[in-house]
């Protein structure tokens, strides 16, 4: 057994080790060629790869091995043991591999494999010649990344309402926000990227007519993009406040790049601030505006924030943290108007604000697809395979209502729309396969992430409706798990620093409910 590095984690694997010190299954931290190296074990065959989550660096030796991947306990990434490939969303890129040798009941991790290329998708007579994805965000992003991934060959374009590249949404909530992370922290790809990959970008133009027929898209620039495959990958807008002086310009969402660097700007000279909507963006907006020194309120109609979603434990935890930062909480009560510098509350108080960010929900931009005629009830309404009513037209993100992940009732009238980062990616990745014929349905399970100051809080699974909550642990020891039972059956989990428990139930939830046939 080779000896330890004082300077890199765990054995040097280039130096041989035991084969028995891996167990069939797990998993061990070692390095290699002076770089951190994670080697896994599946029955007799040893893999080897990088030690780091692609996404956010998350240490994947601390994750969850499943078969031939290995998942990541921040934010449930998963890659393949085999070949690195970034499987699921958050990561986008792969991770490095090493070469695996053994002999005798020694193994020794080798140089590094040089990445694969992907293999030419053959062309047929069904494959599109031009696809165009409409939509700069998650799952438009990861749609055609998705596309050349896969080796397709023709033309992409992605048509993007806002003129910045695709950006990391969670991001503008948070690091970017608070000030913690710089502006170049936030776009998921360079322009490079797109040109040398043949994506062609059309950002800053928004799509106002689609015609299925004529198989078009109308730009209101004038532009007609014709394609033999489409994606409608067009988000949500944020809900306005519909109270007198909503509209000033002090009073901002936070949705897009444009719309935080406004508010940063508004918060390099203002004081006070009042957050409208004690949503996951509204408070991480206001622990970001707290972080950056503002005297931060909070107003929500509910008696507990996120008692509906979270539970009531869950929620006064969450008070309580922002309380211990100095934000003032008004519930029970809304805005009333809104004037220069002061919010006016039904209540009768009124609160000092230079800068006012509301978060009260969004509503799915569903008008290009109401307007073409598409199937539409609160969301573009999908099969399991993300196929509109229009032949060709396919959409993903959080304008998909698609069938419930859970149980037989998937194949029936039980549908869900769910607005997370990670969902919209993932079925950006699977929308991309399917319109290229590839056949694989969504039964991916619905897993977030809230990051406030120095908590995280991970949920899995889907739970709109609970009637019991099982708290395991302490909240205020940021050491808890929450279970959500629906009609006595578990829907989701939510846990504060339990990551390899959050992953385990989500490897639980795919064994319950696995994918139909």
């Amino acid at each position: 057994m080779a000896e330890e590095s004082s300077e890199l984690p765990g054995p040097d694997f280039a130096a041989g080790i035991e084969a028995g010190a891996v167990a069939d299954g797990a998993m061990l931290l070692g390095h290699a060629g002076g770089e951190a190296v994670l080697l896994a074990r599946r029955g007799d065959e040893f893999f080897a790869v990088g030690a780091s989550c692609s996404h956010y660096h998350g240490p994947l030796a601390e994750g969850l091995m499943v078969g031939e991947t290995v998942r990541c306990p921040w934010h449930h990434a998963c890659f393949s043991l085999r070949t690195g490939a970034a499987l699921r969303a958050p990561a986008l890129d792969p991770l490095p591999c090493w070469q695996v040798e053994r002999a005798g009941e020694q193994v020794f991790v080798r140089g590094k494999r040089a990445p694969a290329a992907p293999a030419p998708l053959p062309a047929t007579a069904s494959t599109p010649r031009r696809i165009v994805i409409v939509g700069g965000g998650a799952a438009g992003n990861a749609a055609a990344e998705g596309l050349r991934a896969e080796g397709y060959g023709g033309e992409i374009t992605l048509v993007g309402a806002e003129p910045a590249l695709p950006c990391d949404r969670p991001n503008l909530s948070k690091d970017f926000l608070a000030g913690s992370g710089p502006e170049e922290w936030v776009f998921l790809r360079s322009a490079d990227f797109y040109r040398e990959r043949g994506i062609m970008l059309a950002l800053g133009a928004k799509a106002v007519g689609l015609d299925p027929g004529a198989r078009s898209l109308r730009l209101a620039d004038g532009r007609m993009l014709p394609w033999d495959a489409l994606l409608l990958a067009t988000g949500a807008v944020p809900r306005r406040l519909p109270v007198p002086g909503g509209d000033l310009p002090y009073v901002f969402t936070l949705r897009s790049l444009a719309d935080c660097r406004a508010i940063i700007a508004r918060a390099g000279t203002a004081r006070a601030a009042v957050v409208v909507g004690a949503s996951f963006i509204g408070l991480e907006a206001a622990a970001s505006l707290a972080t950056r020194g503002l005297s931060v309120a909070v107003v929500a109609p509910e008696a507990v924030p996120m008692a509906g979603v979270l539970g009531p434990e869950l929620g006064a935890f969450l008070k309580a943290l922002h309380e211990a930062h100095g934000v003032a909480f008004h519930l029970g009560t809304r805005p009333q108007a809104i004037t220069e510098r002061v919010v006016r509350l039904a209540d009768g108080s009124e609160l000092p604000a230079d800068l006012v960010l509301v978060g009260i929900g969004v509503k799915p931009d569903t008008s290009l697809a109401e307007a073409a005629g598409l199937a539409v009830d609160d969301g573009v309404l999908v099969d399991e395979f993300l196929a509109s009513s229009a032949p060709g037209i396919f959409a993903a993100g959080d304008i998909a209502r698609w069938p419930d992940w859970r149980g037989p009732e998937r194949r029936g009238a039980e549908r869900m729309r769910i607005e997370h980062w990670v969902v919209a990616e993932r079925q950006g990745k699977i929308a991309a396969r399917n319109m290229l014929g590839l056949g694989e349905r969504c039964d991916i399970v619905p897993f977030f992430w809230t990051q406030q100051y120095d908590v995280s809080i991970s949920y899995v699974g889907h739970a709109p409706r609970w009637d019991r909550v099982e708290l395991a642990g302490s909240p205020e020891a940021r050491d808890c798990r929450a279970a959500y039972f629906t009609a006595g059956r578990k829907s989701a989990v939510a846990t504060i620093f339990r990551d390899l428990e959050s992953l385990e139930a989500e490897a639980a939830f795919e064994r319950e409910f696995p994918p139909v046939s």
